[in-house]
């Protein structure tokens, strides 16, 4: 068998009650040594200085402007003109004050001015600070408060919520920088507080005046403060070093530079996922490595459709329900098709499926195939993606299955954190025994399972399971102001990341479960609640899931948003007519929704502990505003439990009630 990963270290068995730990693996790239890094890129500010020197006039930073509610075309800054802009916004805030090691923090949605205020913190050593676009007001006051931020680039519309008097932002803040321009009402409440307020334009102005020397940073210093929303608790504030995400792109460039189909300065990348999140801002730090092009969506995920057919990208990185979405846009075409061209499609799938099992690449697997039915889905992605990216959480295999056979392009999931800069693991492309796994170790890091004696999972045992642990280059350095936190993730330098993963005998990494929503039922049995949302969640009947279980009962319940077009199928075929959100209300669906759930469980030999044997059904998803997921669309348990408190009193009301 074919093995992805060089193991250099024998696992050992746990004695004296401390717990087994497996074999170390590393990258092929990594297994004698980790190679040298290149002295040319050592800190985040070499990454784009370099890119500058070697692509001045190549297209760096992309938007599209909206005139009277219409959205226009693509725009682009150059390198070259991105640099000059980073100079003056860098000097105009040395001008404020602001001295080496200060923190800055960035509020709002994806734009190239976030980027430019990003560079010109890394031009002067100063430590950007992400405040995320989706953790809300209290979130982003708590950031601006415990990461002592003075000040603060923002969107316009987010500036409101900055100043409102019962925000302890309004207390701290020296300077607010608007994104584009600043009201006379903001200009007039931040006076009101000892704020000052600039517009994007007067900032740069300043800077033209009053030009400062950069202050470049060395590699052991911070290079941002990233809080990681969670799914509980206050945001913990992650500390990456500028060596760790100088290594992380450069690791990022050998890994990808061994595949016959290489990232180039010709490709070009479409952001939408949050920038104050790991995975793209990574993402963004690679693509300024290769000179190559990176365009912001409009601000309205609902058509993004609209933005991948204007900008035609080369690479889209996105969350499970992105291509979640996407799958369920394709199969819901494939309804509409007469029985015929459906039946075409399928035997399509199926042949270029087989030569895809059979080692072919996915351009030569079938180009018949691709000619007559996958190209049309191929144009609905722009018609040159080359490369789609899966992370944040696991995607089903059913799913990367058809992403890989029809959208003609490579198709592979990775997997890290905001602690490890998100790349611990990655696919290999067109390697079709890495589906359903998050492939094999980044180049500069090392992956060994740890034994959970509670979960049965052995690092040792015939199907090596265990806590997933990082150790390597690419690591954080600490949780800010929270020694004890980091202390109780970092053991022996190894970080224990809460993630259940197995090691394949082919040396590649699977997540299989999460370590801390592990719940004991009143019998006795442990539960693993996400495990089972992973596993539920793969019928075509659940849109969005969130299972619920506690120590004082036997049972499980969930409170289930179904699938829209599912649900329509089902009630037609019942002669039901009513909209959508009353046939949610009907007992008849909840009915069929419970056995479409037993018919998943038995499926996948679950326990009879772990069916669900009560559904609430909510016809709005889960989201953001509501504080319900975190940003990369995990389940707040705590905030789920808080919301849906009294329907799931009322659900375990009703079973206790059916047992009498």
């Amino acid at each position: 068998m074919k093995s992805f990963a060089a193991k250099v270290e024998d696992g050992v068995r746990g004695e004296n009650g401390k717990p087994s730990v497996g074999p170390v693996y590393r990258n092929l790239l990594s297994e004698k040594d980790f190679p040298p890094i290149d002295s040319d890129i050592t800190t985040a500010w070499d990454i784009f200085s370099k890119s500058v020197e070697k692509f001045p006039y190549n297209k760096m930073l992309g938007w599209r402007q909206i005139v009277d509610e219409k959205v226009g075309p693509y725009m682009w800054k150059t390198y070259k003109e991105a640099y000059e802009e980073v100079l003056q916004i860098g000097s105009a805030i040395r001008g404020l004050g602001a001295e080496p090691g200060c923190r800055v923090g960035i509020y709002g949605v994806n734009c190239p001015q976030w980027i430019i205020a990003m560079e010109a913190c890394a031009a002067h050593t100063l430590i950007c600070v992400p405040l995320y676009d989706t953790l809300g007001s209290g979130a982003v006051d708590y950031i601006v408060d415990h990461a002592e931020i003075d000040f603060v680039f923002v969107q316009e519309t987010k500036i409101k919520g900055l100043l409102e008097p019962d925000c302890k932002c309004a207390k701290r803040l020296k300077a607010i920088i608007s994104f584009t321009n600043i009201s006379e009402e903001h200009n007039l409440k931040a006076s009101e507080v000892g704020v000052k307020t600039y517009s994007w334009l007067d900032f740069l102005q300043m800077g033209c005046e009053k030009s400062e020397e950069t202050t470049p940073p060395k590699p052991f210093n911070i290079c941002t403060i990233m809080y990681t929303s969670g799914t509980s608790g206050d945001p913990k504030g992650v500390v990456l070093t500028h060596e760790a995400v100088a290594t992380y792109v450069v690791g990022m460039d050998l890994y990808m530079d061994q595949f016959q189909d290489k990232m180039t300065h010709e490709d070009v990348y479409l952001s939408f996922l949050p920038l104050a999140h790991i995975l793209d801002r990574m993402n963004e730090e690679y693509f300024f490595r290769k000179g190559a092009s990176v365009g912001y969506y409009h601000g309205d995920l609902n058509v993004l459709r609209d933005d991948i057919q204007e900008l035609k990208p080369t690479y889209l990185a996105g969350v499970p329900r992105v291509f979640e979405r996407i799958h369920e846009g394709i199969q819901k075409a494939l309804q509409e098709l007469n029985p015929r061209r459906r039946l075409i499609f399928n035997a399509l799938y199926k042949h270029k499926l087989a030569w895809l099992n059979r080692g072919y690449s996915h351009s030569k697997a079938s180009p018949m195939a691709d000619f007559i039915a996958f190209r049309k889905i191929k144009d609905k992605l722009g018609g040159r993606i080359r490369l789609l990216v899966s992370g944040g959480a696991p995607l089903s295999t059913e799913i990367e299955e058809f992403l890989r056979v029809t959208c003609c392009c490579f198709v592979v999931q990775g997997y890290g954190l905001t602690e490890t800069l998100g790349g611990t693991a990655m696919g290999f492309p067109d390697e079709m025994c890495m589906l359903g796994t998050v492939g094999i170790p980044a180049v500069y890091n090392e992956i060994r399972l740890e034994e959970v004696a509670e979960m049965g999972y052995d690092p040792l045992g015939e199907n090596p399971a265990g806590e997933i642990c990082i150790r390597g280059k690419c690591l954080f350095s600490g949780y800010y102001k929270n020694p004890e936190l980091t202390q109780e993730v970092m053991k022996d330098g190894w970080f224990h990341t809460g993630d259940i993963g197995e090691i394949q005998s082919n040396g590649v990494l699977k997540i299989i479960d999460r370590k801390k929503n592990l719940i004991k039922l009143s019998q006795g049995e442990y539960v693993a609640l996400e495990n089972l949302e992973n596993i539920y969640g793969q019928n075509s009947l659940v849109q969005d899931i969130w299972v619920y279980g506690d120590s004082f009962k036997s049972m499980l319940v969930a409170v289930i948003v179904p699938n829209q077009e599912t649900v329509k199928r089902w009630a037609k075929e019942l002669g039901f007519t009513k909209p959508f959100e009353e046939l949610c209300s009907l007992s008849e669906l909840q009915e069929h929704i419970i056995s479409e759930l037993k018919s998943t469980a038995e499926k996948n030999k679950l326990r009879k502990f772990e069916y669900i044997k009560a559904v609430t059904v909510e016809t709005k998803p889960f989201d953001v505003a509501r504080d319900l997921v975190t940003a990369t669309l995990k389940n707040r348990r705590n905030n789920l439990l808080k919301y849906y408190q009294v329907h799931v009193e009322e659900m375990y009301r009703k079973l206790a009630s059916e047992k009498i």
